[in-house]
């Protein structure tokens, strides 16, 4: 089974730094899409598997995606995100 986390820890320092964390593991860098707009993280992660059997072509899909609204005050060009 998969696991969907979403820790979110708000450092109460001066620096105000709001940290999100997100399990893709099974997905490649190149599958997770993030996409700050409207005052929202999106985060979309999707993988495709295609195998050829003795049936025919059979296809695996998956995919994860999360929302996180922007705390009041946060500009969306301050958003980081890694990998």
């Amino acid at each position: 089974s998969m696991h969907r986390r979403l820790n979110r820890m708000l450092n109460s320092s001066h620096d105000h730094k709001l940290f999100a964390l997100m399990d893709v593991k099974g997905f490649d860098p190149k599958e997770v899409t993030v996409t700050v707009k409207d005052g929202k993280v999106k985060v979309l992660a999707e993988h495709e598997e295609e195998h050829t059997t003795a049936r025919g072509k059979e296809y695996n899909y998956r995919n994860i995606t999360k929302e996180i609204s922007l705390p009041p005050g946060v500009s969306e060009d301050e958003v980081t995100y890694s990998l």
